[in-house]
């Protein structure tokens, strides 16, 4: 033992004098190269003193680094975590500067601007060497993992070990597209777990299940995080009592939709017991929380812990730099791309100027690097649960196309970054079962702006009798990576155009969710049934119902309690819905029907909800914001999103059965983290009857608690 451990600590000093001398190398080449940086004196020095020099300026440089800078990041609270990944450019040059002034041979000495450049290339070059040098070496790698997550490990307690549960969100990736992924080679890493790879056999199961008619992170992943998604009928939507512009993606909406949630099921969520939540909308009823939006309004708490994941990240300059270095390389990309597509006008196509480029960027390159570094460490602490969000496909996806080269690049990338998960878990102290999944897909089309020339909010205006602007003003996308990068920067998520509190007034208030459109008049205090809207707007719900840019429409009914309306005068009850002919739900498939009368018994409907038009032939739809690939309400693929799950879980249904709602894959990962003894999450007497099709505990033989069901919550 004695003789192993002497062994790893030259091989740690070897790997340090190495560094130090890559680093040292480093600095002599850019005193020859930036004509304000010396290493010398002005008399000059022989070529011996200024390599001394340049080593004990790198010594230096290299100290400072891991002593000061965790204790200077520690003392930065209160910088926006966005301003933080710049500012630490100017802090390592001060550092530098610093260690020239230390410097025994008192020969160094640099501009300002320029330390800062010397010390990104330095620690640039540290963290690839570093990097190299541990690729073979699992206990560097495995230490490498615990600097980059700023974890310790905790130990687990006595007893057999369990397995842990990584649940891993990719944002917006539809079934259709990661079998397509797969298909093409763009994801090697999924491709060996479903075996299409390596033909050693699959090690996961892949199956689709359909969402709400909400199709959306807010309903989805409130869904499956608190077993709960009820009244919550769209990405954005007005609530009269409150007068209130609710937005799943500002933090005190989702902090009061987690309330609500836990407040209905009666428990904390998902992750109650031992678990870690990571750039999540909501909790999930995690103790460590880390870039969770629900959170993020608490900002004089000290609970709030929404941003600690950058600091943790950010605590190592080599990863500050690094992931500096590819957000300017993804800005880049993102330019290019976006001219290339205008140059050779591709169709559909919106703009992707202005701040765009730097959201992508933050999206695809700062989130990530961030979330992944908290999930290893996760993993590394030995967490029984962790659940975190990628957001980078969903982003690009909306601006350049669902099926476009630039959206299969960001899942090779993703791919990759699963990749690094798995490679992190076989360190762990324990071992991890890794399960994959979506919130929704992306259907694709072009928007309704673009083909119509108006906006949904023309259209009801001109519906209304109310003047219609002459140009048709653009709704704003509500991606849940500009809430990010607000929530990184303490901005608060407010719209151009969207107020908080509306005033009560007669004119309507329009709200887009993707293809999903929400009319509520705010001057009356209830929802207004057909006959209501008919006798204030005669022509209101026929220019709806007629228009070919709309599928269909449901509002209330004061004789048949809802109705779909459709064009040519078209009007089903609810109740009829199932056996209707000619239905106008008939081109969005099966499950239309259900979705439409569960989202009615909401109490927050809107007055009247309007959903595209969808072509089932190529699955388009007409997003009501300015996307090309949109999801938020029924049509195409955006309703369709997958669950990847290892063998050695039970199977998530039966065969021939369909999950359907985001409620019920909550009761199914439940399952799983009963089955690897992870959190009991509390069931209620009452609700121990498993849906039609489900497996359970007892078809399986057995496993977790008494009766091995899951409670089902009302629909």
């Amino acid at each position: 033992m004695r003789g192993v451990r002497w062994r790893k600590v030259v091989s740690q000093v070897g790997r340090s004098a190495t560094v130090w001398a890559v680093s040292t190398v480093t600095m002599l080449i850019l005193a020859g190269i930036l004509p304000d940086f010396q290493l010398q004196s002005a008399d000059g020095d022989s070529a011996t003193r200024i390599a001394i020099t340049a080593a004990l300026g790198a010594g230096g440089f290299g100290l400072l680094s891991a002593l000061v800078w965790p204790l200077m990041v520690r003392f930065l609270l209160l910088v926006p975590a966005l301003v933080l990944g710049l500012l630490v450019f100017f802090l390592n040059g001060a550092l530098l500067l610093i260690a020239l002034r230390l410097n025994p041979a008192a020969r160094g000495d640099a501009s300002p601007e320029t330390a800062v450049v010397v010390a990104a290339v330095m620690s640039a070059v540290a963290s690839a060497t570093g990097a190299a040098l541990a690729v073979r070496d699992d206990d560097a790698y495995r230490r490498r993992l615990y600097r980059l997550a700023d974890r310790r490990r905790t130990p687990l307690p006595p007893g057999p070990v369990t397995h842990g549960t990584v649940f891993l969100q990719l944002d917006g990736v539809g079934h259709d597209v990661l079998e397509a992924a797969v298909r093409k080679g763009l994801m090697p890493t999924v491709g060996r777990w479903l075996g299409a790879v390596d033909g050693t056999g699959p090690t996961h199961r892949l199956i689709p299940w359909r969402t709400d008619w909400s199709s959306q992170t807010g309903a989805s992943q409130l869904g499956i995080l608190h077993g709960s998604n009820f009244d919550v009928p769209a990405f954005r939507w007005y609530e009269k009592d409150q007068r209130e512009v609710m937005v799943c993606n500002r933090p005190t909406s989702a902090a009061t939709l987690q309330r609500r949630a836990v407040e209905r099921t009666g428990d904390g969520g998902l992750l109650t017991a031992d678990g870690a939540s990571r750039g999540n909308l909501f909790s999930g009823g995690a103790d460590e929380q880390a870039l969770v939006l629900s959170i993020a309004a608490r900002r004089r708490s000290r609970a709030n812990r929404s941003r600690a994941g950058y600091f943790a990240y950010f605590s190592d300059p080599a990863n500050a730099v690094r992931t500096a270095l590819s957000f300017v390389a993804e800005v880049g990309r993102e330019v290019g791309q976006s001219s290339r597509a205008r140059l050779r006008k591709v169709r559909p196509r919106v703009s992707r100027g202005g701040l765009y480029p730097l959201i992508r960027a933050f999206a695809t390159v700062v989130e990530r690097d961030v979330v992944v570094a908290a999930v290893m460490g996760d993993m590394l602490a030995g967490r029984t649960s962790v659940y975190a969000d990628l957001v980078a496909y969903d982003e690009v996806a909306h601006h350049s196309g669902p099926h476009s080269r630039d959206a299969e690049r960001v899942l090779a990338r993703l791919d990759r970054s699963l990749a690094l998960i798995e490679k992190g878990a076989e360190h762990a102290p324990r071992p991890y079962q890794i399960v994959l999944l979506s919130d929704h897909g992306q259907s694709p089309g072009e928007t309704f702006r673009s083909r119509y020339g108006l906006t949904l909010g023309d259209l009801v205006r001109a519906g209304s009798g109310l003047p219609v602007p002459r140009r048709a003003r653009r709704t704003r996308s509500g991606a849940e990576a500009r809430a990010a990068v607000r929530a990184a920067l303490r901005r608060p998520v407010e719209e151009s155009g969207e107020h908080h509190r509306p005033s009560r007034r007669s004119e309507p208030i329009v709200l887009a969710s993707g293809n999903l459109g929400l009319v509520s008049f705010p001057d009356v205090p209830h929802r207004m049934t057909k006959e209501e809207i008919d006798a204030r707007h005669p022509a209101l719900l026929p220019t709806l119902a007629n228009h070919p840019g709309i599928g269909f429409l449901l509002v209330r009914s004061e004789e048949h309690g809802g109705v779909v309306l459709g064009a040519y005068g078209s009007e089903i009850p609810l109740a009829d819905l199932d056996g209707a002919a000619r239905s106008p739900l008939a081109p969005f498939g099966p499950g239309a029907a259900d979705a439409v009368r569960r989202t009615h018994s909401f109490p927050h409907t809107a007055d009247i909800m309007v959903n595209s038009f969808h072509d089932p032939a190529d699955g388009e739809v007409l997003a009501f914001e300015e996307q090309i690939g949109s999801h938020g309400g029924l049509g195409g693929c955006q309703g369709r999103p997958f669950l990847l799950s290892p063998l050695a879980l039970s199977a998530p249904v039966g065969d021939g059965a369909e999950l359907v709602g985001a409620e019920r894959v909550h009761r199914v990962l439940r399952r799983w983290l009963r089955e690897c003894h992870g959190p009991q999450v509390p069931v209620a007497v009452a609700d121990v009857v498993p849906d039609a099709g489900e497996v359970t505990g007892e078809a399986d033989g057995g496993f977790g608690e008494p009766g091995g069901t899951d409670p089902v919550p009302a629909r």
